[in-house]
């Protein structure tokens, strides 16, 4: 018996499955403050769901060296993505944990076909950077994009702990 496949076939299985292979490439500033004493921030980057929940965590910056507790103890100062999706993880997270960042621009590339973006099926998401800095503020800043598809970089600033944060689908 011969069996045939059309185009068609191939074609409706892709239309439920997940975005197809882009990369997600994000630039966050952070400001070089003028303060007495200056330590460098925590940081969260994770892309939100239209429904507000968090539907991938893509890095997470904080100290893994101290002493005492590796840093762990300090990560629920950044406490909107600690309630969302920080309490659930364990530390230190292959591929999304590092260390804190020096000030000034940090590039980051997210491949969507090895990291949790390969799950994100395509549609509006929100990127969020938030940072918490001992003796010093909390920020979140929120970055609206498409993803599934190429587009231009959408931008918003930070006023203290954040500078500029752009993100851009490739």
């Amino acid at each position: 018996m011969k069996r045939t496949v059309s185009l068609l076939t191939f074609a409706g299985a892709a239309v439920g499955a997940p975005a197809m292979a882009a990369d997600l490439n994000v630039t966050v500033e952070i400001p070089r403050l003028t303060v007495a004493e200056y330590h460098k921030p925590y940081v969260a980057i994770w892309v939100e769901a239209p429904d507000a929940t968090a539907a991938a965590t893509l890095a997470v910056w904080y100290d893994p060296d101290s002493k005492e507790d590796k840093g762990e103890k300090w990560l629920k100062d950044m406490r909107q993505w600690w309630r969302k999706a920080g309490r659930s993880m364990s530390f230190p997270a292959d591929g999304i944990s590092s260390a804190t960042r020096a000030p000034g621009p940090q590039k980051l590339t997210f491949s969507g076909s090895k990291s949790e973006l390969s799950k994100l099926k395509p549609g509006a998401y929100t990127l969020v950077v938030e940072a918490a800095r001992e003796v010093g503020g909390h920020e979140a800043v929120r970055v609206p994009f498409v993803w599934g598809k190429a587009g231009k970089p959408a931008t918003a600033k930070g006023t203290a702990e954040l500078g500029a944060v752009s993100v851009t689908v490739k």
